[in-house]
C-alpha cells in the first residue's frame, strides 16, 4: 500500500510539472514569428489605407466643383451670362454690385456659402476659362498651379 501511494504521489508531481510547463507561455521564437507576420501584413495594408484620405479629398473637391458649376449654370440661365472675373464666385452668394450687375439675380443666392477646397483653400474661377467657357478648379494639396498626384490641380474640365 505504501508503494502505491508513493507511485500516485510521483505521478501527480509529474502531471503538475507538465501543466506548469504548458502554462509557461510563448517562447521567444514564437513571439518573433508573430511579430514578423504582423510586420509583413502592415507593410502590405498600411500604404493602401494611408492613400485613402488623399483620395477622399480629391473626390470631395470634384463634387464641390460640380456643385459650383451647377450654381454657375443656374446663374447664367437667370442672367444671360456667367459672373465676370471681377465678380468671381462671390456672385453666387451675394448679388454683385460691379458691372455687369445681374438683372434677374435670385434672392437667397445660388449657393448658401462658398465652400473651400478640402485643403482649406478657396476654389479658383476663370472667365473666360482656359478649358471651357468658364473654369472652376482647386490647386490641390500644395495650393500651387500644376503638380502631380495629390498636388495636381482638380478642375471642372476633368
Amino acid at each position: 500500500m505504501l508503494h502505491s501511494t508513493h507511485a500516485c504521489t510521483a505521478h501527480a508531481a509529474r502531471r503538475r510539472q507538465r501543466q506548469a510547463h504548458r502554462q509557461r507561455g510563448f517562447t521567444l521564437i514564437e513571439i518573433m514569428v508573430v511579430i514578423a507576420i504582423l510586420g509583413i501584413l502592415a507593410a502590405l495594408i498600411v500604404p493602401k489605407i494611408m492613400s485613402r484620405p488623399d483620395e477622399a479629398r480629391r473626390v470631395a473637391a470634384k463634387q464641390d466643383i460640380g456643385t459650383v458649376m451647377q450654381a454657375l449654370n443656374l446663374y447664367r440661365l437667370d442672367n444671360g451670362r456667367y459672373p465676370s472675373q471681377d465678380q468671381g464666385l462671390r456672385a453666387l452668394v451675394e448679388k454683385p454690385t460691379v458691372d455687369p450687375v445681374p438683372n434677374n439675380w435670385k434672392d437667397g443666392g445660388y449657393l448658401e456659402r462658398l465652400p473651400n477646397d478640402p485643403w482649406g483653400n478657396a476654389y479658383q474661377y476663370l472667365n473666360p476659362g482656359v478649358h471651357g467657357a468658364i473654369d472652376v478648379f482647386s490647386y490641390g494639396a500644395d495650393g500651387k498651379a500644376g503638380g502631380e498626384n495629390n498636388d495636381a490641380d482638380i478642375g471642372s474640365w476633368q
